[in-house]
């Protein structure tokens, strides 16, 4: 074997030796992601902000097998890390640049987060990798920095992390870091010359998945800026800290062109304080986190991501913490919502996946646009119809577009991911339904079904 092609078979090497998981692709009708086999994926996310920067291999393993076992296949990290992570070491005593020169990364650094990549790899989770927080391009009023970044800078930094990582099927980038592109400045190239340097940096034989997380902001989030760039393969939003309705920030890429997937990758977080403000306004609690995820996902969100205020910055007792965290990250893996994420998944895989539409006109009753909003979604072959109701009240649903003429009906308990089967109906284009509960935090999903489909129980995955 001559030299170079001896060089093309390391290469190769290189590129397959970490390959445990299917690499991720968007649908061919725009809407979700899959696997490249063609299998559908639900993002089911945490946000773990910290987790190179903070956590040892044993603590990162102890993290990751929690998730994985509680239904999440998404990790979201940083790189270059929020939390002064250019100056205070990882658990190794390593900063991940030489003098935060970003054209010189610290090997041993970066191998610390290959390891983490690669134990999530073996546990079946994929790493929303967010090269660098966004306070290395320009601190605003909240961060640690330093600014390192201009474009030239931007697509080495790029590039070089590519190269190092490339052989790493389960990564999914994501630029950004909680920032948004300044009015008469570059950062918008300076993004666009990271993301062409990690393209280059994978070669031709990997082509990777792309997203931009920004800060809250109207009327997208990514959209505003990258939509049409062809690096951008699915659009994220950040809907933030404070209680709102999260679906309309969705409904808005939903609607745009050219067709492509969306999602909220920072929502109101577990244990966090409303709008960032505990004392006069207290903290979140698990029907907020749900009303939002089922709102955002039924609005054509093809998943949804979960944060913990006290995971997200690795919170340990003896840090300061940021914004009032509750208790460490160890004990808050296992807050509720964080159990109850699943639950979700479970119901969207256990229906036909790829051709699944939002649809308010499933919902015939008078609404408001608050808390009490109920939302709808369903398959465009009208086999099946989800309406998520997040206060328990009576329903009056339209089933026109539903083409059963005999229906099975439901009640799906995303607390529990319990079932209960109301019975059978003729379609006779509408019908009405009571929740089996009512008030603030009895929410309950009403699935209806074409009868003879022989669907079965909604959560039981199939598809």
């Amino acid at each position: 074997m001559n030299k170079s092609l001896f060089s093309l078979f390391l290469l190769l090497c290189t590129i397959t030796t970490f390959a445990q998981l299917p690499r991720l692709k968007v649908s061919d009708n725009g809407r979700f992601l899959q696997t490249e086999e063609g299998k559908p994926f639900f993002w089911t996310g945490d946000t773990a902000w910290e987790l190179f920067h903070k956590l040892d291999k044993e603590q990162a393993a102890y993290y990751l097998e929690t998730r994985a076992k509680q239904g999440f296949n998404v990790i979201q990290a940083v790189g270059l890390a929020e939390l002064d992570g250019l100056n205070t070491p990882n658990a190794y005593g390593y900063k991940p640049l030489d003098k935060t020169d970003p054209v010189k990364i610290n090997v041993q650094y970066f191998n610390h987060v290959a390891w983490v990549m690669q134990k999530a790899d073996s546990l079946g989770i994929y790493v929303a990798f967010l090269p660098t927080w966004g306070d290395k391009l320009f601190k605003d009023s909240w961060g640690d920095g330093p600014e390192i970044f201009d474009q030239e800078k931007a697509y080495q930094f790029g590039k070089s992390l590519a190269l190092r990582l490339r052989s790493q099927s389960n990564i999914i980038w994501v630029l950004g870091g909680d920032r948004l592109p300044r009015e008469g400045s570059e950062d918008v190239e300076v993004w666009r010359s990271m993301a062409k340097g990690i393209k280059e940096g994978l070669g031709l034989f990997v082509d990777g998945i792309f997203s931009f997380h920004p800060q809250p902001t109207s009327p997208g989030g990514s959209s505003n800026w990258f939509h049409k760039d062809e690096w951008l393969s699915f659009n994220m939003h950040q809907t933030g800290h404070c209680p709102g309705q999260s679906y309309q920030k969705i409904a808005h890429d939903y609607q745009l062109t050219p067709v492509k997937p969306t999602i909220d990758g920072e929502p109101l977080y577990e244990d966090h304080p409303y709008c960032f403000d505990a004392k006069h306004k207290g903290y979140s609690v698990p029907d907020d986190i749900r009303r939002i995820m089922y709102w955002n996902v039924f609005a054509g969100a093809f998943g949804q991501t979960y944060g913990c205020h006290d995971v997200w910055q690795m919170h340990r007792v003896e840090d300061k913490g940021v914004n009032g965290p509750l208790r460490p990250w160890d004990v808050a893996l296992n807050l509720p919502m964080a159990n109850q994420m699943k639950h979700l998944k479970h119901l969207m895989l256990s229906r036909p996946f790829f051709d699944r539409i939002p649809d308010q006109t499933l919902i015939e009753s008078e609404q408001k646009d608050d808390e009490t909003y109920a939302i709808g979604t369903r398959d465009e072959s009208g086999t099946y119809a989800f309406v998520y109701v997040p206060t328990g009240k009576t329903i009056n649903i339209n089933t026109k577009e539903l083409r059963g003429q005999v229906l099975n009906v439901w009640w799906y308990d995303p607390r529990t991911g319990a079932t209960f089967m109301l019975g059978q109906t003729q379609n006779f284009g509408s019908f009405s339904a009571v929740c089996p509960s009512s008030g603030s935090g009895n929410d309950w999903i009403l699935v209806v079904d074409d009868a003879s489909k022989g669907y079965e129980k909604p959560g039981t995955v199939a598809y």
